[in-house]
């Protein structure tokens, strides 16, 4: 034992990981059925929903929060510390969470691995590039710009209103400068002088839907659906109308398979898309939990911020989508957060907690808990049980708790 506690970074890497074959082959993943990416990282294929489609499906949890601070509230480290906790009661166990962007992985927020002893492995690769997933998101993103752009450059056949084209690029990074640009300059070779922009790569429509499709037929008519601009006549231009739609899909070919990697204790862990919540949907692929549920007699999920953002679009939007339904929500809380809840403190992002934070303040928790008690009410009008998990920290005091 040790008296302090290492960092993130340093319990993971002190922790060996497992052939990903061996993950694999514990939850009942054929060899046939997965492709390496290296040895501790592989993609499974779509293949084994045809031959697990007769088994029972699992339990299907999705872990939600209070409305967060600015620092989080935990959800990641409670939805794979209750992984590991079934585990060590021996139930068969599965994680399904979505990939981070490195938009925020290189911002304040950092990754989305979890933390502590409570992590998915490989910590770095799980935050930077993993499979190339979104990768392949923005290049399908992008090349649909560039048939955009052509097309207009083309005699606009299709009519497009300049003054009504919503598709712009995408990068996966915070790039400020690249926010709203002017594209098109140069010679007339260079296509139409115009004002675009870019946003980051999850924020993109095509990440959006690889986390909501459940086959590549699917994947491409959702595609092809795609709404790009406004023509002079004030009809959708789709991608299907600039025939893009195919070379999109194919593009995505790997993308809609879900990575299996691993937790600190070598429970399988399923990573597959990740839109943000506030402006998609805020959850791992329905793929992913499909196969997860078939595997594994408990499935734990998470939301993306609280219940009433992603939670609510788990439920009304994933779940309609997919079939599944829910037995539990898990809603996570801390003590720090009720006291923010109070409105007699605030916390920054990258600075100095105020120090009453730190100290005991039963009044403040008793007014901030409206906000826990709200975001339960909320939870149960889906008619599912809900459990309360508060993500403890030292500062905090047993009367408090």
């Amino acid at each position: 034992m040790t008296n302090k506690v290492p960092s993130d970074i340093e319990i993971a890497q002190s922790i060996k990981t497992k052939p990903i074959n061996e993950i694999a082959d514990k939850i009942g993943i054929k060899q046939d059925e997965i492709e390496l990416y290296g040895s501790n990282k592989a993609k499974i294929k779509l293949e084994i929903l045809n031959r697990l489609k007769d088994k029972p499906k699992g339990k299907y949890i999705d872990v939600t929060a209070i409305t967060p601070t600015p620092l989080g509230e935990g959800k990641t480290v409670t939805t794979i510390g209750l992984s590991l906790g079934l585990s060590k009661i021996s139930k068969k166990v599965a994680t399904t969470i979505r990939q981070p962007s490195l938009g925020p992985v290189f911002g304040i927020k950092g990754g989305a691995a979890g933390g502590g002893y409570s992590q998915v492995l490989p910590m770095e690769d799980f935050n930077l590039h993993l499979t190339g997933d979104v990768h392949a998101v923005s290049i399908a993103h992008n090349l649909c710009s560039a048939f955009l752009d052509n097309s207009l450059h083309k005699n606009n056949k299709l009519n497009i209103d300049i003054a009504n084209i919503f598709w712009r690029r995408v990068v996966d990074v915070s790039d400020r400068a690249l926010r709203n640009i002017v594209i098109g300059l140069g010679s007339k070779d260079d296509g139409i002088t115009r004002q675009s922009g870019f946003d980051i790569s999850v924020a993109s429509e095509v990440m959006a839907i690889l986390a909501l499709t459940t086959s590549l037929k699917d994947l491409r008519k959702r595609l092809a659906n795609i709404v790009v601009a406004m023509n002079s006549s004030n009809k959708p231009v789709t991608a299907e109308d600039l025939q893009v739609a195919g070379a999109m899909t194919v593009l995505l070919k790997d993308a809609i398979k879900p990575n299996l990697l691993q937790t600190t204790e070598h429970t399988p862990c399923f990573v597959h898309a990740g839109p943000f919540a506030n402006i998609a949907h805020g959850n791992s692929s329905i793929i992913a939990d499909q196969m997860a549920l078939k595997l594994a007699d408990y499935v734990v999920t998470e939301s993306g911020f609280g219940s009433d953002c992603g939670m609510e679009k788990f439920m009304n939007i994933k779940c309609r989508y997919s079939g599944l339904t829910p037995n539990c929500v898990v809603m996570v809380c801390s003590i720090r957060a009720l006291k923010m809840h109070s409105g007699k403190f605030t916390i920054v992002a990258g600075k100095q907690l105020d120090e009453g934070l730190l100290k005991e303040n039963l009044s403040a928790v008793e007014e901030g808990v409206c906000n826990l008690e709200k975001h339960i009410e909320n939870a149960k009008f889906f008619g599912v049980p809900v459990v309360v998990a508060i993500n403890k920290f030292v500062t905090d005091t047993d009367k408090e708790s």
